[in-house]
């Protein structure tokens, strides 16, 4: 499969005019770029987005048996909204409660004493992400999402301010359109590096997901030495991929991951197109979601935090205890916490139980994004772009990508700055620093991604080399740090991630972190709220469900040498506390110190001024 692959794209290479490599020149030299959108590409026919569809019509047609549960949900961000819209469908009545003031969770967003916006992440949306695609069909809301031209952007590490790109060619079918755009690229690989990546790739091909999932044990590093991968495709390649999709560089990423992705795009003719959002997702994507619940008789209800889990002995749950004294009693209850959340309020009846113990293998990876806003427009690009730079992994100027935040005269970038940490792979522990210094280590990396228009300023020590050509200056900044991200994979993790059937009765759990076959992203977590969804529903009418994922014999070990404890609960009431991202003041720093000590080294000592409160959801100014 792999030589027809690149036989097939050489075939369709010979149809086409021979076209220079796709190169963006040093942006001063490129005329100015306008937002440019693309007509949604046909995301349905695949057999992914088909076994979507299936799913969301079995929970539909569930709606008229058995009897309406009362379903109480922990969690408002994408995996539990998605439950809940899903259990709304099959006639059920769920009620999630959300600790924070906003929906989201991990895509959550706010807006500054500007009024601009604050986002936790940088997220795009592919074509191959097929639950959220019938999710975007459901709620009636796909002309929200700005499709961007079927392209990979790479920043060129060896020529500041030079890029280049993997073209997908209109017309060429999957696979070999992909293959098309690597070896229609003529500066990241050479032809023979080209050919030597492709053999590794055919057990892929035609063992499919069976062997995706047994390389989980491998780093991607691992994987290319076992295969004799050059040297040079990680360099040029892995790197930009494993920070994209997890954040961790290639020698500590799980290669099943990268698999994962690379299936989805051989297989499917516009898997790897991508869109934005046109505005911040609270209003654009999870209103709607929510919307949709409370129109069918749910209740989804802000400013509710969890104190406890409440069960008897035995480990049966009895309710949910949320902090405001209150205790809230249903006849399903779901967990759409994530797993270093979920660790802190476990009941200490559930403790000594293997399938829970798999969680001590699981957590959270940290990641930093930036909001950079210039003083004037850089020349740049509509899309997304893998910087391929030490400390940043993709970055997008969104007041050229999404129409909410379109400005004419001046630039908003949106950064993705990782790894950041020792837990990351990282080799300086960047939660740990201040803001300042997060800024000006971006600073420098901006100054070589756009060498001839980033301004000399002297409160950024990175950019004093700097000509006198550049003028652009940073005038307002907001940094994001995100301590426990989605969880991290790495090689071996597959295993432990448990399913969302649990063997405590009327108990599910949702999560990316949940078995499901889309990892950690957007797409993991609807996934994962519908699967969770499935099993309640399932249970309600008497079907079978699925089953409890078994547990490894070595976790087995553990948890019978493990002493229950009371469950530490959590501790604060900011987004960090439950899991999201915000901008730190000392006091925030101080606390994230308390209860995750691991974030931080002896070495480390936040320098951010004292301020009252933990956590400051706006934006640093440069002014």
């Amino acid at each position: 499969m792999a030589a027809t692959l690149l036989h097939g794209a050489a075939l369709a290479l010979s149809l086409v005019q021979p076209l220079p490599p796709t190169r963006l020149h040093s942006p001063a030299r490129c005329a100015s770029v306008s937002m440019k959108d693309y007509p949604k590409p046909n995301v349905e026919n695949t057999d992914n987005y088909r076994e979507g569809a299936a799913l969301s019509q079995k929970l539909a047609s569930l709606a008229w048996q058995g009897e309406a549960k009362s379903v109480a949900i922990i969690g408002g961000g994408l995996s539990g909204l998605a439950c809940a819209k899903y259990l709304a469908d099959a006639g059920h009545k769920p009620l999630v409660l959300e600790a924070r003031d906003v929906l989201g969770g991990k895509v959550s967003a706010w807006q500054d004493e500007d009024g601009d916006w604050i986002e936790t992440g940088l997220h795009i949306f592919f074509g191959a992400y097929p639950n959220m695609m019938n999710l975007f069909a459901e709620l009636g809301i796909h002309d929200r999402l700005q499709w961007k031209v079927h392209k990979m952007i790479f920043a060129m590490q060896q020529l500041p301010g030079e890029f280049t790109t993997f073209d997908f060619i209109p017309g060429i079918p999957a696979p070999f359109n992909f293959g098309l755009a690597i070896l229609l690229n003529q500066k990241m690989l050479t032809l023979e590096e080209k050919l030597q990546t492709a053999p590794p790739l055919l057990p892929m091909l035609v063992q499919g997901q069976s062997f995706i999932d047994a390389q989980d044990e491998l780093s991607v590093l691992e994987f290319m030495r076992k295969y004799g991968m050059p040297d040079r495709i990680n360099e040029e390649v892995f790197v930009a991929m494993a920070k994209a999709l997890d954040f961790i560089d290639p020698d500590k990423l799980s290669m099943t991951v990268v698999l994962t992705a690379m299936n989805r795009f051989l297989n499917e003719d516009n898997g790897l197109q991508m869109a934005f959002l046109d505005g911040n997702q609270p209003d654009r994507l999870c209103a709607p979601m929510a919307k949709y619940v409370e129109a069918r008789g749910g209740e989804v209800r802000l400013n509710a935090p969890l104190d406890a889990i409440v069960t008897d002995d035995d480990g049966e749950i009895q309710g949910l205890k949320l902090r405001d004294g209150s205790m809230i009693t249903a006849d399903e209850y779901v967990s759409a916490l994530p797993v270093d959340i979920f660790k802190r309020v476990m009941p200490k009846a559930w403790q000594k139980m293997p399938f829970f113990r798999q969680c001590d293998e699981l957590e959270g990876i940290p990641v930093i994004n930036l909001h950079m806003w210039f003083d004037r427009k850089l020349q740049g690009v509509d899309h997304l772009c893998f910087s391929r730079s030490p400390l940043l992994s993709v970055y997008a100027d969104m007041s050229r990508c999404c129409k909410e935040y379109a400005d004419e005269e001046q630039s908003m970038l949106e950064l993705v700055f990782a790894p950041c940490s020792p837990l990351a792979g990282g080799n300086t522990n960047w939660v740990g620093k201040s803001d300042e210094e997060i800024i000006d280590a971006t600073m420098g990396e901006l100054a070589r991604l756009f060498p001839t228009e980033i301004a000399r300023d002297e409160r950024w020590p990175s950019t004093l080399k700097q000509g006198p050509d550049g003028e652009a200056r940073l005038r307002k900044f907001a940094v994001v740090k995100v301590p426990r991200s989605v969880y991290a994979a790495i090689p071996g993790r597959n295993k432990f991630r448990p399913s969302q059937e649990t063997p405590i009765p009327r108990f599910t759990l949702a999560g990316d972190w949940t078995s499901q076959k889309f990892l950690g992203s957007m797409e993991g977590a609807v996934l994962a709220g519908k699967l969770a969804a499935e099993v309640i529903a399932d249970r309600a009418v008497g079907n079978p469900t699925k089953g409890v994922k078994p547990v490894q014999e070595s976790i087995v070990e553990a948890a019978a040498a493990y002493t229950p404890k009371d469950p530490p609960g959590v501790k604060g009431s900011g987004a960090i506390a439950f899991g999201g991202g915000a901008v730190l003041s000392k006091a925030g720093l101080d606390l994230l110190r308390e209860t995750d000590s691991a974030q931080f080294d002896e070495a480390d000592a936040p320098k951010a001024e004292a301020e009252p409160e933990e956590e400051r959801e706006l934006a640093g100014s440069s002014a």
